[in-house]
Order: C-alpha cells, then sequence, then structure tokens
C-alpha cells in the first residue's frame, strides 16, 4: 500500500496543479466558442517536444522547456490572429490546425522505432511517473500564472489569454498528456455550466473526484491511469450535470 501512495499521491497532486489553471481556463473557452483551442495548443506544445527530441536535446531538459514554449507561444500567437481574422469560422481554423500540427508530429516521428510509445506518452500521459522537480517547477508556474490570471484577467487581450492558455498548457501536457489536459479543461466547466452560485467550488470537486477515482481504478484493475482519469471525470462531470438539470427542472 505504502508503494502505491508513493506513485498515488504525486500524481493526485498533478492532477490538482494542472485542474488549478485549467478550470478558470476552461470556463473561458467555453465563454468564448473556443472548445479546440487546448487540443491545438496542446498538439503544438508536444510538436516542440517532438522537435527537441529529435535534435538531440532530451538530456537538456531547460532547452526542451525553452523550445515547448516557443511552439505553444508561436500557437498562441496563431490562434490570437485566426479569432481577430475569421472570427465567423475560428472552430474550424482551430480545428485544423491541431490535425495539421497532430499530423506533423507523426511525420517527423516516422523513421524513430519508438514512435509510437513515443505518442503514447504524448496523448495519454505518463501521470503515475510524474517526479518532485515536475510538480515543484508546475505548482510555482501555476502560482505566477493564477496571479497574473487573477490581477490582469479583463485586460489581456486576445494575444495574452492565449499566452497565458499556452503556457499552461505546455506544463500540463508533459505531465499528464493531451488527452488529460482536454479533459481538465472542458469536462469540469461543462459539468458545472448551469450553476449560477459556487460554480469553482463545484467545478473543482468535479475534477478533483474524477483525479482520484481514476487513479483509484488504475491502481485496483491494473488501468492506463490517463485513460481511466478520463472517463472517472467524464462519469463525475455527467452525474454533476444530471443532477443540476434535476435541480433547476424541479424548481
Amino acid at each position: 500500500m505504502n508503494v502505491e501512495l508513493d506513485i498515488l499521491l504525486p500524481a493526485f497532486l498533478a492532477g490538482l496543479l494542472v485542474l488549478a489553471t485549467h478550470i478558470p481556463f476552461g470556463m473561458r473557452v467555453l465563454q468564448r466558442g473556443v472548445i479546440f483551442a487546448d487540443l491545438a495548443v496542446a498538439q503544438i506544445a508536444g510538436l516542440g517536444v517532438i522537435i527537441a527530441e529529435l535534435l538531440g536535446l532530451i538530456e537538456q531538459p531547460l532547452l526542451v522547456q525553452l523550445i515547448a514554449v516557443g511552439s505553444a507561444l508561436s500557437g498562441a500567437a496563431l490562434l490570437a490572429w485566426i479569432e481577430r481574422r475569421a472570427p465567423e469560422v475560428k472552430e474550424a481554423y482551430i480545428g485544423l490546425t491541431f490535425v495539421l500540427s497532430a499530423t506533423l508530429g507523426i511525420l517527423l516521428m516516422s523513421r524513430d522505432v519508438h514512435a509510437g510509445e513515443h505518442l503514447q506518452d504524448l496523448l495519454v500521459g505518463q501521470i503515475l511517473w510524474v517526479n518532485h522537480t515536475q510538480l515543484i517547477a508546475t505548482a510555482l508556474l501555476t502560482a505566477a500564472l493564477l496571479a497574473i490570471w487573477k490581477g490582469m484577467r479583463q485586460r489581456l487581450g486576445n494575444f495574452g489569454f492565449y499566452a497565458l492558455f499556452a503556457l499552461a498548457i505546455t506544463a500540463s501536457v508533459q505531465l499528464v498528456g493531451v488527452y488529460l489536459v482536454f479533459a481538465s479543461l472542458i469536462m469540469p466547466a461543462l459539468a458545472t455550466r448551469h450553476r449560477a452560485k459556487r460554480r469553482y467550488l463545484h467545478a473543482f470537486a468535479a475534477g478533483i473526484a474524477g483525479y482520484a477515482l481514476g487513479l483509484l481504478l488504475s491502481v485496483w484493475l491494473d488501468l492506463p491511469a490517463g485513460a481511466a482519469i478520463v472517463w472517472a471525470m467524464a462519469f463525475v462531470g455527467g452525474v454533476s450535470l444530471l443532477a443540476t438539470s434535476q435541480k433547476s427542472h424541479s424548481h
């Protein structure tokens, strides 16, 4: 049990750090109607990591992070430009950006014998193997992003929003993978969209319950942790949304 706790506790803390930034961003993403933005930016950040690996920089984590951040900020600039220049079809362009980034990653890794393993890590993540260094670095970045978000979110503008968004996703996609990043961003926000009071509290409760249940199921049933958490979060979010809908109908 102690061995399991040593693995589960850092993974759970990684989930809390992801939720801390992704829930407020997720609510803004739903409000702005740019649902695919998360997938696109996450995939572009992942593309930066792939490029760093191909350049043989994987043993230099600082350079890897700089390339990933640079890629994500370039993606943020592209998404801000799309929203400004083509607002009526922005979801189509953002979705296309995701597909092009994903397929470019596949093309770049096509000659790598470990390509399948790398792609799985990028998409599903390795949340059970996060280390203390990753947690500390992510915690510091999360604190800085939340401070900026709290103090300046009304004055950020398109690029400012996407830039903060990109920085948050660059860190989280390397902790938990693209799929879980998307789930953390959208599911708690979607599950609580009908709640007028204490929405943040309910969203965090749904996200935390999803991570806890998914991690426990992954250990009990020997399932891939990332996929198990996505489905657990969907279950918890669905129950929350159903309960809210029934309560509103009863009134």
